[in-house]
């Protein structure tokens, strides 16, 4: 029976609330052990049970993911997600959301973000090549949002910067439903070979658990139980539950863990992350099929007196947790000696099934350890279909060029250099294709080949229609990736969302999920990880539906690189059907403050079709460059090329649709592309071939875009989309 101590407060309605745990999930807890809890064990289940690790809400719909193909090596469960990328190699990522701590200590927040997701990467065996970022923040004009962006920038470029990875893209995106709750989604990737992969279960009994890495401190306690809560008028309170990184620390401990792994001294291993000891060991037993017991007072602490229940919750910065083959200690913790790191064996394994904590000879937590895990409670939450939306069907009365111009300037839509420029992009001197590109491209070290990453989301389409709109994130995705020449392999999935205990917004999460399934299993880009994150309201408001998707593609050979520069004198070409869909596009939402319509039809099998012919024009010799066809329609990206290759275009009228239907339509499976004159009837064969619609549709040249016979000087949209975020964001 555990010790409790006089110190320890009294259990009350309050305190349960407190740990986000309610009555019933209180009262089964005391049915599991037979007792009520201790307070360490309080926070132990609190931990385990909230929504950042149980999934309790939504691990009913996320098994409806296509999570397996012949190149997924991992999927979810464990750290990262690994693919098969040929010769012995894989590549290892994941996506995670910081949201909640970057909202209280935006540098702090968004700077343990990017540690975390590292951890999560190399804590497989893979020495991480890229990063990316995809951050959702609120208005321009709301009196947080500067403090906000500065913040999480600054973390952002400080940890990754410091650590030595390239950050090769991402998103950056404005709007009210983000007023009281920015997002920070961090993505990580890395190399490994597939004969040299690491995971987290626990095996043998006796064996040796071995703390690494950083001192434990009362950084961070509680703070995957406040990832699981909304914000209201306690939130600065919050704060002491933000962690607090130092990325020098990160990259040595990288450096020892990979050495470690050299050694053979490993059986299993584990970043400590969110509920920090309480979640490591636990997952490792679980996984093994093994009890644990740690012995508190041998976990290395930086601040005095620290009770059982600080350390176990603590989520203290870059540590992790081994189970060692005893017979290498020795070798082990020489490894980490060199590197200045702790290393201390806080436990072992055991065949019961149990999770036994004990601190200065009391028994501080006494519990089932599958019931940690295996008992949390599943949730099948009552939701409601978003209604439809009605169609949009009006041509708004604007200029074309006013339109392009204020769309090119809005904060959403001008240039991220001031973001992307603080951010280390071509450290290791692999990064092919910058920041700013279709997607993030990175040469394989030593080979030909090359790794290309994006990461997509429309949150308006995903509101007024969230299962076309969670579709429509993957398959941006897999045109981003297609855009560059990538063969697309896999995915790792971001579902941030409201409170999922209102119907609404647990049917925005529901048809986002099935709008996700449907688009990576028609696609073949499988789920090998991810993260939800829910509750991202304040005082009852809830964000936009921001399912953002994580994607990696291949490229055999580097010759295979399609870039979005344009040639002058080029043919300008449209692959895909234009209807000319407004509902929900960024010229109703950025230009004329309108968010009505519908999400526009994601047609899978045409995104298929137009994204595998891309490939094949370029691999042909057909085409100069290439750009997906997103927000903004035809309009935006053309300019986009344009400005990427310093030269004008000319696109001709449409015979039927309006003038800012053809120009600013968001229709889906679309692409533009640059084609020398000579290979324009090759290229019209091949896509007749391929079932997909091409057309001409101007040409690449001079020093002005036209659009609709009106004529606008290049340095003109330069000047507007180089200094727009800059003038909005002060």
């Amino acid at each position: 029976m555990p010790t409790v101590t006089a110190s320890e407060p009294a259990i009350t309605p309050e305190i349960i609330r407190k740990h986000g745990l309610n009555q019933a999930e209180y009262q089964l807890i005391r049915e599991l052990i037979g007792r009520a809890p201790t307070w360490t064990e309080l926070g132990i289940f609190s931990a385990m049970w909230n929504e950042h690790c149980s999934y309790k809400s939504s691990k009913r719909w996320l098994r409806t993911l296509p999570v397996t193909g012949p190149q997924v090596i991992c999927g979810p469960g464990e750290n990262a997600g690994i693919v098969d990328i040929g010769d012995g190699q894989c590549v290892v990522f994941k996506m995670e959301s910081h949201n909640h701590p970057s909202y209280i200590e935006p540098y702090q927040g968004a700077a343990t973000g990017i540690g975390g997701i590292l951890r999560d990467v190399f804590t497989m065996g893979a020495r991480p090549i890229a990063a990316m970022d995809a951050l959702s923040f609120g208005e321009p004009s709301h009196p947080k949002t500067r403090q906000l962006v500065h913040g999480v920038v600054e973390g952002i470029g400080g940890y990754g910067n410091c650590f030595g990875v390239p950050n090769v893209g991402g998103e950056t995106r404005f709007h009210k439903s983000y007023n009281g709750n920015c997002l920070v989604n961090a993505f990580a990737a890395g190399l490994a070979d597939t004969d040299k992969i690491f995971y987290s279960a626990a095996s043998g009994v006796g064996m040796p658990i071995v703390y690494l890495g950083a001192k434990t401190g009362r950084d961070g306690v509680g703070g995957a139980t406040m990832a699981s809560a909304e914000f209201d008028d306690t939130i600065e309170e919050k704060r002491p539950t933000v962690q607090v990184g130092d990325p020098f620390t990160e990259k040595r401990l990288m450096e020892a863990t990979l050495e470690l792994m050299a050694t053979g001294a490993v059986i299993s291993i584990q970043d400590m992350g969110a509920a920090g000891l309480t979640c490591s060991a636990v997952e490792m037993g679980d996984k093994g099929n093994l009890g644990v017991v740690l012995d508190l007072e041998k976990v290395p602490c930086r601040e005095v007196a620290m009770s059982a229940y600080e350390m176990m919750l603590s989520e203290s910065q870059e540590r992790m947790l081994m189970v060692l083959r005893p017979e290498k200690e020795a070798e082990a913790k020489a490894v980490f000696d060199k590197w200045d790191l702790d290393f201390a064996i806080v436990g072992h394994t055991i065949a019961e099934d149990r999770f036994l904590i004990r601190h200065h000879g009391e028994t501080k937590a006494d519990l089932p350890l599958k019931a940690l895990s295996g008992e949390a409670p599943e949730y099948d939450r009552p939701w409601v279909q978003t209604p439809s939306a009605k169609p949009y069907t009006d041509t708004p009365d604007i200029n074309p060029a006013e339109a392009l111009l204020r769309l090119v300037s809005s904060p959403n839509h001008a240039s991220k250099a001031w973001v992307w420029q603080q951010y280390d992009h071509m450290v290791l001197a692999d990064t092919v294709l910058r920041p700013g590109s279709d997607a993030g491209v990175v040469r394989v070290h030593g080979t030909k080949k090359a790794l290309a990453f994006t990461s997509d989301v429309n949150p308006r389409y995903c509101f007024a229609n969230p299962e076309m709109g969670g579709a429509q994130a993957v398959a941006e995705a897999y045109r981003n990736l297609c855009a560059t020449g990538a063969r697309p392999l896999a995915t790792t999935d971001n579902l941030n969302f409201g409170n999922p205990e209102k119907p609404g917004i647990m049917g925005q999460l529901v048809g986002c999920i099935k709008g996700i399934g449907a688009a990576c299993k028609a696609l073949d880009m499988p789920i090998v990880s991810g993260n939800v994150s829910l509750y991202n309201e304040t005082d009852g408001t809830g964000i936009h539906p921001t399912p953002t998707i994580g994607a990696v593609g291949l490229l055999n050979d580097l010759e295979e690189v399609i870039r979005m520069i344009p040639k002058g004198g080029d043919k300008l070409v449209l692959l895909g059907e234009t209807r000319g869909h407004l509902g929900q596009s960024a010229l109703l939402a950025d230009v004329l403050e309108l968010e009505i319509g519908d999400a526009p039809v994601v047609d899978l099998t045409a995104e298929r079709k137009a994204g595998e012919l891309v490939r094949k024009l370029h691999a042909e010799g057909h085409i100069s460059a290439a750009h997906d066809i997103s927000d903004g329609g035809i309009a935006l990206t053309v300019t986009e090329m344009c400005l990427a290759g310093k030269t004008g275009a000319e696109i001709a009228p449409h015979a039927t649709l309006p003038a800012i239907n053809w120009l600013f339509g968001e229709d889906q499976a679309r692409y533009l592309l640059s084609v020398p004159e000579a290979r324009l009837e090759a290229l019209f064969d091949a896509a007749r071939a391929a079932g997909v619609p091409a057309q001409e549709i101007g040409h690449f040249g001079g020093d002005f875009v036209a659009l609709d016979d009106i004529f606008i000087p290049l340095e003109t949209l330069a000047y507007a989309h180089g200094t727009g975020f800059e003038q909005v964001l002060g």
